[in-house]
């Protein structure tokens, strides 16, 4: 989804997922934005690809392919792994969600149709997901990549801690 694709606006820039909000709301601007998106770039939302963003926005955490897959099968959308795969490849393909490759995963994307080098911040107890900016070409990655003569094209940043609820539950 190169057409249409634009920066992520400065005040938004702030880590996605482990804050307090209106959930409901947030699942369904976000379904809306997502209908709106294919609209525009003349892309097929499908019944099964919109149940699947609607799973992993519902959660704010990495769901792997199988859980998704289990869930469609209870959402009567079918058992075969190919159900799964394709919808989340189009919506990885589209930039709706991200593949957490140290979960091997899934997760709903916070700014789809926008340009930026996400960053997670994964917790290794709950496998809750925030998603931030990153801003490699500013820092030592993108200086190094500079003085190689090297562009960088693609980052994955994932960072493994615990979230805010975990950090709560271990202090006491």
């Amino acid at each position: 989804m190169t057409s249409g694709m634009r920066p992520v606006p400065e005040d938004h820039m702030a880590p996605i997922g482990f804050g307090d909000h209106d959930h409901d709301t947030c699942v369904e601007n976000a379904l809306t934005s997502a209908e709106q998106l294919c609209r525009e770039n003349g892309l097929r939302l499908t019944p099964v690809r919109r149940k699947v963003l609607e799973m992993l926005l519902q959660e704010h955490r990495a769901l792997g392919a199988y859980a998704i897959l289990d869930r469609l099968r209870e959402e009567g959308f079918g058992s075969q792994p190919p159900v799964a795969y394709r919808a989340l490849d189009f919506l990885v393909r589209n930039g709706f969600v991200h593949k957490i490759e140290r979960l091997n995963a899934f997760v709903a994307c916070s700014h789809p149709g926008a340009t930026h080098s996400p960053a997670f911040m994964i917790c290794r107890k709950c496998d809750a997901v925030a998603e931030a900016q990153a801003s490699t070409a500013k820092g030592s990655l993108g200086a190094a990549a500079r003085a190689a003569g090297f562009e960088i094209e693609r980052t994955v940043v994932e960072a493994e801690g615990l979230c805010p609820d975990c950090t709560k539950k271990a202090r006491k």
